[in-house]
């Protein structure tokens, strides 16, 4: 099989689509951010026998020649890594373009110098804005409604540019909102399980009535695969969604009947956003990724987003996960 190269391997969707390639057969270089403990981040928690076949570097996207390394000798490259926090993107609105543009303009360029045969860059449907119409297509508008949402914007456009420009052949997956264990707890389904796990019954959230379509983490992995081994995905961008909408008030009223609990729900004025940079409705089609790869949502629908938050609910209650959290805890 392939040898390729995960950039942001460290975070929640990185390391279980690094574990997802892995039982593939895939030999797997993930570039993990560097810090001066030498942390793995959540490959940390992985067996140690699935560590000891990992090929770990340790740098920084922004940094061209560190990323040139990282990809030299890779058949294929996913990168995620990016800062995805929207409220910290208030705050360091500078950081989010140097990491989410350069640091894609980085992996696109090496990856055309080095001849790589795939290029899988993740966007975020955070970049469609409020619902103009839905289900969502490519097709929909891009607005960015936060600083993070513009830099995404500009990583995709850098990212589609190199396949239009020079024929780097790069594929553009879009994941709607992907949960799953090890997410942070600046995304809402931890921030309602932590509370939950903690034993807290009153929970503090932003507003409850946008809506989301969540996607399980299992299913957004199968996505960078499918599409990483379609031709007809090449310069293209591909929703990976479920098609199923929910609002956030509804998900923590269902997180509380899987967790077997009456929750009370208190709105926390510094979780808002500002009003204009609210997405109020995110419910996406996932027909081109259907189409194209065959790929389904195995955890879709109502019945499955139960499945999902059930499974995610029992890691997040497990202590030796839920000591990793400051439950109830709002940082930006």
């Amino acid at each position: 099989m392939s040898k390729v190269l995960v950039t942001g391997a460290d975070g929640f969707i990185g390391s279980h689509l690094v574990e997802s390639l892995m039982a593939a057969g895939h030999q797997v270089r993930a570039f993990c951010l560097y810090n001066s403990s030498g942390s793995w981040g959540w490959l940390d928690s992985l067996p140690e026998s699935t560590k000891a076949e990992l090929d770990v570097v340790l740098g920084d996207i922004r940094d061209t020649q560190c990323v040139r390394e990282a990809v030299r000798g890779c058949d294929q490259v996913f990168h995620l890594a990016a800062l995805i926090a929207i409220p910290y993107s208030y705050v360091a609105t500078a950081s989010y373009v140097d990491t989410n543009i350069h640091g894609t303009l980085n992996v696109v360029q090496a990856a055309r110098d080095f001849g790589v045969g795939r290029v899988v860059h993740t966007s975020t449907s955070e970049t469609y804005g409020t619902a103009q119409f839905v289900p969502i297509t490519e097709e929909h508008p891009q607005v960015g409604q936060s600083p993070y949402a513009a830099s995404k914007i500009g990583a995709d456009q850098i990212a589609l540019s190199y396949w239009r420009s020079f024929e780097t052949p790069v594929s553009v997956l879009r994941p709607f909102n992907t949960y799953g264990p090890r997410q942070s707890a600046r995304a809402v389904i931890p921030t309602i399980i932590t509370q939950v796990a903690a034993g807290q019954r009153q929970i503090r959230l932003g507003a409850l009535s946008p809506t989301r379509d969540f996607n399980f983490v299992a299913d957004t992995c199968a996505a960078f695969q499918a599409i990483a081994s379609c031709d007809a995905a090449l310069g293209q961008v591909v929703n990976a969604a479920s098609n199923f909408e929910i609002s956030i008030g509804d998900t923590a009223a269902l997180i509380g009947d899987v967790m077997n609990v009456q929750l009370e729900i208190v709105t926390d004025e510094q979780r808002m956003r500002p009003e204009a940079s609210e997405v109020n409705r995110l419910f996406g089609d996932n027909t081109r990724l259907c189409q194209l790869t065959g790929w389904r949502p195995a955890y879709g629908g109502l019945p499955g987003f139960r499945r999902g938050l059930s499974q995610t609910a029992e890691w997040f209650s497990d202590p030796d996960n839920l000591v990793r959290y400051r439950p109830g805890m709002y940082s930006v």
